[in-house]
């Protein structure tokens, strides 16, 4: 019985410290105030799934996009200047924020590629610019996907990540 405990206390240490070592299984840090950044945020109109048919290609489901753009500063306003979407290749789909908008403190904007858009394909992503006059609390950009046909539900998140200009 005690070879039980001891395997049992063991495996809950091991447990603890493998999710400790995980970054995303600890508390998020605070990130530094800003006043702009480009930000990469993949997105996905389509993703394929299941196995190789005959054709030797995978079956693929459409998905529609939601992309939300979060002040998460509770005082102080910030610009979406741009948001360039991008197809797998790398070609630019065009602008959907043509001329950029404010968002206000703890306010959302929200662009959306429909499900029957497959434009963008499996690599899809957008570049989104933003600033602001005083340093601001950065923006959480997150991009949900969506399709719920068939009686099957496909829904998954994305966010941004930093990147240089």
């Amino acid at each position: 019985m005690n070879f039980r405990i001891a395997m049992r206390s063991l495996f809950c240490g091991l447990t603890m410290a493998v999710l400790g070592a995980i970054p995303g299984a600890s508390a998020q840090e605070i990130r530094a105030l800003s006043k702009g950044q480009l930000l990469y945020l993949p997105v996905y109109s389509h993703m394929l799934y299941g196995n190789l048919g005959k054709s030797g290609k995978a079956s693929t489901v459409l998905l529609s996009t939601l992309v939300s753009i979060r002040n998460t500063d509770p005082r102080k306003p910030l610009r979406v200047l741009s948001a360039k979407y991008f197809d797998t290749q790398g070609k630019l789909l065009g602008e959907r924020v043509p001329n950029g908008a404010v968002i206000p403190p703890l306010g959302t904007l929200e662009l959306f590629v429909e499900l029957n858009d497959a434009s963008g394909g499996s690599g899809a992503n957008f570049i989104i610019k933003w600033d602001a006059e005083q340093p601001v609390n950065p923006p959480l950009v997150e991009a949900l996907h969506v399709n719920m046909d068939g009686g099957k539900a496909v829904i998954f998140m994305t966010q941004s990540v930093p990147i240089a200009e």
